[in-house]
């Protein structure tokens, strides 16, 4: 295993507009292609748009979706990806032969389709069906997995994917600047977005404040740490729907360290190079060889009923 410079970007995506949204990708991905990055991440439903899914019906989520791997979208990623020399994940909404629609997460090189995932937790749209297995897959010697948004808040799905074997683990998200009952959680008025320019300052309080970076910095630096691994974060800028989010895209290492965050209040990218040395020399490495599972497996394992209830949706 050698050294891998990846990329995470961010960019103010449009709601149902694939043609737009492929074109910033490509944008993008040539833009770090030019800096050495083997390897670029977008944010999940980086290709549609995702908060105005909340709004469809049905029938409207399956014109939007699409089959993986023969629909246009995941074309055109491919096309891009073997134009810059470079391997591409990306979001978008998936249907299977017999109209089940998934949230995916896809990776792609200049050979076709490497990897795609099925987010396990999704609820942005009540037609969507949950996922039901984890990913992991070989990238320039690396093993990495995917886990998207909600996904990771469930802990036992990042430490199942690192037991897996996975070394870095994508975490795909639209996030932080929405009402929660955590203290200093809600919405970001868009009118800072509009005055991004006269008046950065505002928007900058909001955007890294508990509503968005301080609450991130709880417990995302956390996953890597725990589980020695690389983590590749993205999240999209600007306005999503009616909604405002507050981009911060990075890459944390095993020492659950910020390697490289994007600080731009618009469409950006930012680079780190991952050592493999690290994967062993982090603390999280040596916990995970401590473990004892006949102490807990059968408690972690106990059967429960799954409830997931989001306020914010409503």
């Amino acid at each position: 295993m050698e050294k891998l410079k990846i990329a995470t970007a961010q960019f103010e995506n449009r709601s149902n507009d694939k043609s737009y949204n492929l074109a910033k990708i490509e944008e993008l991905s040539a833009q770090a292609a030019l800096q050495g990055a083997k390897v670029i991440a977008f944010h999940e439903c980086s290709v549609t748009g995702y908060t105005f899914a909340r709004k469809l019906s049905k029938e409207e989520m399956l014109a939007l979706a699409e089959p993986i791997p023969d629909g246009p979208s995941v074309e055109a990623l491919i096309n891009i990806a073997t134009k810059n020399d470079i391997t591409i994940l990306a979001g978008l909404f998936e249907k299977d032969a017999d109209n089940n629609l998934f949230k995916a997460y896809i990776c792609v090189d200049k050979t076709g389709l490497v990897a795609r995932y099925r987010k396990l937790h999704p609820f942005i749209n009540p037609h969507l069906t949950p996922g039901d297995s984890y990913c992991v897959f070989d990238l320039y010697g690396w093993k990495c997995g995917i886990l998207i948004c909600y996904d990771n808040n469930i802990i036992e799905n990042v430490r199942a994917t690192k037991l897996l074997g996975a070394d870095i683990i994508f975490m795909p998200h639209v996030t932080m600047c929405t009402p929660s009952t955590r203290p200093g959680a809600g919405f970001v008025d868009p009118k800072l977005w509009e005055n991004r320019e006269s008046d950065p300052t505002s928007l900058r309080l909001e955007f890294e404040g508990m509503k968005g970076r301080d609450w991130l910095m709880k417990w995302l630096p956390a996953r890597a740490y725990d589980n020695a691994v690389y983590v590749v974060f993205s999240n999209p800028i600007g306005m999503d729907d009616d909604q405002l989010k507050n981009g911060c895209s990075m890459i944390i290492d095993p020492f659950g360290d910020i390697l490289s965050e994007c600080k731009k209040p618009g469409d950006d990218f930012t680079t780190a190079v991952l050592m493999p040395e690290k994967l062993t020399q982090a603390g999280g490495h040596r916990y995970l060889q401590a473990r004892r599972p006949s102490l807990y497996k059968d408690i972690i394992g106990q059967e429960h009923e799954s409830v997931q209830k989001v306020v914010w949706l409503k």
